[in-house]
């Protein structure tokens, strides 16, 4: 053959097909921008990220100023006399502006989210994995954990301790890690379990691969979807907690701009004011489905049966 290349007994140029046939990357990539709901979870955070980060150069107010003479200005969409474009969102009861605070408590919501379910992620996949892998009187001790850490409800004991030990960022951001790690260790547990008797966990292990090594260049790999799902839930399930302690006062302090502190500063105006509670409930609300999609979405697109 002339071109050089190989044809098959249908006739076909093996070697034009293969160079045809696009790279793993590629196929992720066409996952990626086809599936819905990982475009609009990404682009939602991504741009609520950029406002976290840029929080002190587009705010057009300082969040902690207080002026009484522009206290409670309704948003633009209302038909008010004192309604002014120098606050979109209006004011809050101090004469705070609402979106320069909204703003900057994205930024709380942020940290607090990603900081707790980092360090709930790392307690309950070590326990997990370790109760999935090494399973008899591993398994047992980790299962009463978990037994211990979900007869404790979450709320009430964040509520306690706080109260106790106090209230600053940092003590709320450890004291949900270390509360919301149950998850983590329940379901890496369960995946580490389906698949450490598979083919190539009992080959690492036939040619005396250490331990490890089969954790993490065998077995991880296969668990990071269910992983990244867990991740997401808990992230958004420690900034509702995060809001929910604000709210009740034992969470972020005043006069720091935390979007559950913003409802629970506004409760007091709902019936007149609505917006107070509403402009803050609905960011709340769009950060953690934003959070949702984008975890379901690279759980799709990660997806073993996916990657070949």
């Amino acid at each position: 053959m002339t071109d050089g290349s190989i044809k098959s007994r249908t006739g076909v140029h093996i070697e034009d097909r293969i160079i045809d046939e696009p790279s793993p990357g590629e196929r992720a990539r066409k996952r990626m921008f086809s599936h819905v709901g990982f475009m609009i979870g990404g682009f939602v955070l991504l741009v609520i990220i950029a406002l976290a980060f840029l929080a002190p150069l587009i705010s057009p107010h300082d969040p902690l100023d207080q002026q009484l003479a522009r206290k409670l200005i309704p948003p633009i969409w209302h038909d008010h006399l004192k309604v002014t474009w120098a606050h979109p969102l209006g004011t809050d009861q101090f004469g705070r502006d609402y979106l320069s605070r909204l703003i900057h408590g994205s930024q709380i919501s942020l940290l607090i989210g990603f900081s707790a379910m980092l360090i709930s992620g790392v307690i309950g996949t070590a326990l997990g994995v370790a109760a999935g892998y090494f399973g008899g009187r591993v398994d047992m001790v980790v299962n009463f954990l978990i037994t211990t850490r979900l007869s404790m409800p979450v709320i009430l004991v964040a509520l306690a301790v706080v109260s106790l030990v106090g209230n600053s960022l940092t003590i709320v951001i450890w004291v949900l890690g270390l509360l919301i790690w149950d998850r983590f260790a329940v379901v890496m547990r369960s995946t580490t379990q389906q698949v450490r008797n598979l083919d190539y966990v009992v080959a690492a292990q036939a040619i005396g691969c250490s331990v490890p090594r089969i954790i993490f260049t065998e077995i991880m790999p296969n668990i990071v979807n269910n992983l990244i799902v867990v991740a997401t839930i808990e992230m958004a399930h420690a900034i509702i907690l995060e809001a929910a302690l604000s709210f009740l006062g034992l969470g972020v302090q005043p006069p720091a701009p935390s979007w559950g502190l913003m409802i629970a500063e506004g409760k007091n105006h709902m019936l007149f004011d609505p917006w107070l509670i509403g402009i803050p409930g609905t960011a709340l609300f769009i950060l953690i489905l934003a959070i949702n999609l984008l975890g379901d979405g690279i759980r799709d697109v990660t997806a073993p049966e996916n990657r070949n």
